[in-house]
């Protein structure tokens, strides 16, 4: 149990792009992901960092588990973790790696727009 951290209620975590440059040198290999970060309310967040910390140092992966949208589980690998002091408790800040989504760019025009170069 100890190689997961699992978010037991509360809704889907929202995962934040991220552009600091520390964080997506966590990125580096030959398979792109996605590098996102989530705040996590929690009870013992120092003792969860620690957790990573002792999964780091023997060369394991320690994963993020939860529930997404349709309520299946799935879990992201924790690249990095910080726990923060709030005045609503602790916060559990988590950098973790999702699959790479290929996405196509927005360009602001409709799909249907009639204004199509021929």
């Amino acid at each position: 149990m100890d190689d997961r951290i699992t978010i037991i209620e509360g809704p889907t975590p929202t995962f934040e792009e991220i552009n600091d440059g520390w964080a997506l040198g966590l990125n580096e290999g030959p398979v792109l992901y996605d590098l996102v970060m989530t705040r996590v309310r929690t009870f013992n967040g120092q003792a969860l960092v620690e957790r990573c910390h002792r999964a780091w140092k023997d060369r394991s992966n320690i994963f993020l588990h939860y529930r997404n949208e349709l309520g299946l589980e799935e879990k992201a690998p924790i690249m990095a973790a910080r726990s923060v002091a709030t005045q609503d408790g602790s916060v559990l800040l988590l950098w973790v790696r999702l699959e790479f989504e290929e996405t196509e760019p927005e360009t602001g025009k409709d799909s249907g727009s009639e204004d199509l170069d021929e």
